[in-house]
C-alpha cells in the first residue's frame, strides 16, 4: 500500500493537535516530558481511534453528529483559549498555580481536535483505503507531532513568557472559529 495518502492524512489532521500540543506547553504544565508523552498519547489515540469509527461507523453516524459537531469543537476549543488568554493575563494567579491537565480536560481536547477524523474514516472506507495500516500512521504523526508540541511550547514559554500561552489561547480560538466557518459553509 502506498503509504503518501496516509502520513499526508495524518499531518493534515495533527496540525490541530500540534497547535494545541504548543498552547498545552506553554502553560507550564507539571514535568514537561511526563506531560509530553501523555499529552502525545492521547491525541495519537483520539486521531487513530477517531477514522477507525468514522469508517465502520458509517453515513447514518456521520449525517447525525455532522449536523453539530462543529458547535461543540468551537465551545471547546474557545472557552480553553479563552482560559489561557486570561491566565497569561493574570500572570500572579499563575505563578501561584499551574494549569492542571485532568483526565477529563485531556479528553474533551482530545476529542475537540480529533473530530474532523471522522469524515476521513469515512471518506477512507468509500475510497477502499486500508483503514488499519492508516489509522496507525496517522495515531504516529500525531503523537509525534503532540509530543514535540509540548516540548517546543515549554521552550518558547520560558524564553517568551506569558506572550506565548495568550498566542496558544488566541490559536485555539482560531481553530475553533475555522472549524465552526468550515461547516457552516462560509469558507
Amino acid at each position: 500500500m502506498d503509504l503518501v495518502i496516509p502520513v499526508l492524512t495524518g499531518i493534515g489532521l495533527s496540525m490541530d493537535c500540534l497547535a494545541v500540543s504548543l498552547a498545552i506547553g506553554a502553560s507550564g504544565t507539571g514535568d514537561r516530558f511526563r506531560t509530553a508523552i501523555t499529552v502525545g498519547l492521547f491525541f495519537g489515540f483520539f486521531q487513530m481511534v477517531m477514522p477507525l469509527a468514522g469508517y465502520f461507523g458509517g453515513q447514518a453516524f456521520m449525517g447525525f453528529i455532522s449536523s453539530f459537531d462543529h458547535f461543540i469543537a468551537f465551545g471547546i476549543l474557545a472557552c480553553i483559549g479563552g482560559k489561557m488568554i486570561y491566565e497569561a493575563l493574570s500572570p500572579d494567579e499563575r505563578n501561584e498555580r499551574p494549569l492542571s491537565l485532568t483526565l477529563p480536560a485531556l479528553l474533551v481536547l482530545s476529542l475537540a481536535t480529533s473530530i474532523d477524523a471522522l469524515g476521513v474514516g469515512l471518506s477512507f472506507a468509500f475510497a477502499g483505503i486500508d483503514i488499519i495500516l492508516s489509522c496507525a500512521v496517522i495515531g504516529l504523526i500525531a503523537f509525534l507531532l503532540s509530543l514535540c508540541g509540548v516540548i517546543l511550547g515549554n521552550r518558547l514559554e520560558h524564553s517568551l513568557g506569558n506572550r506565548v500561552e495568550m498566542i496558544g489561547g488566541i490559536i485555539l480560538i482560531a481553530i475553533g472559529f475555522r472549524i465552526l466557518m468550515e461547516h457552516t459553509g462560509y469558507i
